[in-house]
């Protein structure tokens, strides 16, 4: 077995050919005619010293090695192209990349302000920012697949330093003729009765309402589970039920669809969005710059 002998090319055209069930095709994806290919492909088997794809009248499947073969390739391959992608930074003048994942309230009020001061600032320093519910947030940190994250306290974050970003402020939102439409603010128990439209199941909004039902003994009338703000409002403005949304992030949604927003009395409702690392003195130093620039809001 000669594994020097791999190379880029070979391990692409098998990552296709895995992914057709062909080699015509998985060449045609990679460019090459179908003679390279599978002379590529017997190199690679020489290479490896066992056969790797079983020919069959409909196309190929890959055998054992064949399988261990296209799992690494494809992160190799995944390696190889996030390499590109940092030397062209460079080559751009690009001196860092912070990866930033955030939950939606914090996309939707807070970070695009953040964000762009921290870019007029600091030009050669690019933020990648996924959004995503608050746990998957703090497992991409946990697992290094993002360097810094924000989500919603409550959310179980063992192994990450935390620090405060900003407060959100939730409120009812429902339709402008709905009996609880002109209270000029309530407590939650006061809506329990109403049917909700909510987020998804393992949202940190979700759960933070399931939890505060069952804490009065009572179980939440959810007539339909969303993914978005947007979708929320507008299933409260079709006569759905109302719902539980941070004031800022649908103010504007709010006026556009006549709907109208309720502060809530409870204490829960001022929620903590928190900015969480998993070791802020290994963090290159423009990830540590992003996260003091996040952090300063907090702290004035």
């Amino acid at each position: 077995m000669n594994l020097h002998r791999l190379d880029l090319v070979s391990l692409s055209l098998f990552s296709h050919i895995v992914r057709s069930g062909s080699i015509s095709k998985g060449a045609e994806a990679a460019h090459l005619a179908v003679g390279a290919a599978s002379k590529r492909i017997s190199d690679l088997e020489a290479a490896v010293g066992t056969v790797l794809l079983e020919r069959h009248a409909r196309g190929v499947r890959t055998t054992a090695a064949g399988d261990a073969l296209a799992r690494h390739a494809q992160r190799i391959l995944g390696d190889v192209n996030l390499l590109a992608a940092e030397l062209h930074d460079h080559a751009s003048g690009i001196v860092g990349v912070a990866r930033l994942w955030a939950n939606t309230s914090a996309i939707t009020q807070f970070l695009p302000g953040d964000i762009a001061a921290f870019s007029r600032a600091n030009p050669a320093i690019r933020i990648e920012l996924e959004e995503l519910n608050s746990s998957e947030v703090v497992l991409g940190v946990l697992e290094g697949r993002a360097d810094i994250g924000i989500f919603a306290d409550r959310t179980p974050a063992l192994g990450l330093q935390l620090m405060p970003y900003r407060e959100d402020r939730l409120v009812l939102v429902a339709p402008s003729k709905h009996p609880l439409a002109r209270r000029r603010a309530l407590a939650f128990d006061e809506a329990v009765d109403y049917d909700f439209v909510s987020l998804s199941q393992g949202t940190s909004l979700a759960r933070r309402l399931e939890a505060e039902t069952e804490a009065m003994g009572r179980r939440l009338k959810l007539r339909i589970q969303v993914r978005s703000f947007d979708a929320m409002c507008q299933m409260v403005a079709a006569g759905l039920g109302v719902a539980v949304l941070p004031a800022d992030a649908v103010r504007a949604l709010v006026r556009s669809l006549d709907l109208r927003q309720i502060p809530l009395k409870d204490a829960w409702a001022r929620r903590q969005l928190l900015i969480g690392v998993r070791d802020l003195e290994s963090l290159p130093r423009h990830a540590r710059q992003l996260v003091e620039h996040l952090a300063q809001p907090a702290q004035s």
